[in-house]
């Protein structure tokens, strides 16, 4: 176990604006929204309809804009990212992940990448990879107990082509630890578990007043 930081600096919860994120409870509606809108993603890159066709759904996406406008909030207090219950704990900006095991010693979840995550010939984006890994670092701090961290470096190796549309494994741990220092490594494989990716990083323990 790690030192308590909130015995030397009471604020520790506020550094870097992070908030003290909450499970939310925002009810099924939430969920509905969620899935419209990751397929309104995949449409949004891959539909070809006629002119027309594009300005109903600009108008329709507008409506929906003036909707939820009047319901911005700061972070920490809307449903994103706070619900573990749905797939990338309610955030649109991760791919649909669900997390299968969250202990000190390791991360593991599944992992679905579909059309809005394609950089080209049907293949995962290179660019989104790292947000996957930098995600699942962020849970191995945290499940390994460790106080609120930064990343260092995170570099990426890519060993084969990470397709869309099928399941996925990632795993993540703590290599070593030098202080303030977290190693991390984490690997994303396929179902035969075929290497597709594995990445190593630095994150690094905020001191008292940090931002």
């Amino acid at each position: 176990m790690t030192d308590d930081p909130h015995l030397l600096d009471p604020d520790y919860d506020k550094h870097g604006g992070f908030p003290n994120f909450q499970p939310a409870e925002p009810g099924p509606g939430f969920g509905r929204f969620l899935a419209a809108m990751r397929r309104a993603q995949d449409l949004a890159v891959s539909a070809d309809p006629d002119a027309g066709t594009w300005n109903q759904a600009a108008d329709r996406a507008e409506e929906l804009v003036k909707l939820l406008d009047p319901f911005e909030s700061a972070e920490g207090v809307g449903p994103a990212n706070r619900v573990p219950s749905l797939p990338g704990s309610g955030s649109l900006l991760m791919p649909p992940y669900r997390v299968t095991r969250f202990e000190p010693d390791g991360v593991e979840l599944d992992v679905h990448f579909s059309r809005y995550h394609v950089g080209g010939n049907y293949a995962v984006h290179g660019g989104v990879l790292p947000l996957m890994f930098d995600s699942m670092f962020g849970m191995v701090i945290h499940a390994s107990n460790r106080p609120i961290s930064r990343t260092g470096f995170l570099h990426v190796d890519y060993r084969a082509v990470t397709p869309i549309d099928t399941p996925l494994r990632m795993r993540g741990w703590v290599r070593e630890v030098e202080g303030r220092k977290a190693f991390v490594n984490a690997e994303l494989r396929d179902q035969e578990s075929k290497l597709l990716a594995e990445a190593n990083g630095l994150m690094i323990r905020l001191l008292p007043g940090q931002p």
